[in-house]
């Protein structure tokens, strides 16, 4: 598997062992790692802090996006989509959408590519941990009454 992806990977391992949503991501320009990242949601008590967020946070400024593509190991959220798509990334690669399907449509409306690569990791894990914490998984995407 891709040496990016699987650091993606590493970063959901460490959000689920710190008890957060295993979610991480990987941000990387002319083929060069930028920044890593992982949800922070629970740990930090922020609703913002998604593994994209979290990324592109611990990236710092960055003039331009251009030649940049971001790693997540699960679909990103119409919020993460959203600040792709305004950022200027042009691609991005996932590592499942089974367990969420996420703002592909609207990444690619915004001309986004957006390659899944069905990561067997990444979809073990985060079915362990909807199975294992459903109340949190339907807070993280707003689906609590």
């Amino acid at each position: 598997m891709d040496k990016f992806m699987t650091m993606a990977y590493e970063q959901a391992l460490k959000s689920y062992n710190e008890g957060g949503l295993p979610i991480g991501s990987v941000l990387v320009k002319n083929g060069e790692l930028v920044a890593v990242g992982h949800n922070m949601r629970v740990q930090s008590n922020d609703p913002l802090a998604h593994a994209e967020m979290t990324c592109l946070k611990n990236a710092g400024r960055i003039k331009s996006y251009k030649g940049c593509t971001i790693y997540s190991t699960l679909m990103p959220c119409y919020m993460c989509s959203g600040t792709i798509v305004q950022f200027g990334i042009k691609e991005v690669i996932v590592g499942e959408d089974e367990n969420f399907k996420g703002g592909k449509e609207f990444m690619e409306a915004h001309g986004v590519k957006v390659t899944n690569v069905n990561d067997e990791r990444c979809i073990a894990l985060m079915a362990k941990f909807i199975a294992e914490k459903p109340e949190l998984w339907n807070e993280d995407i707003g689906e609590l009454d």
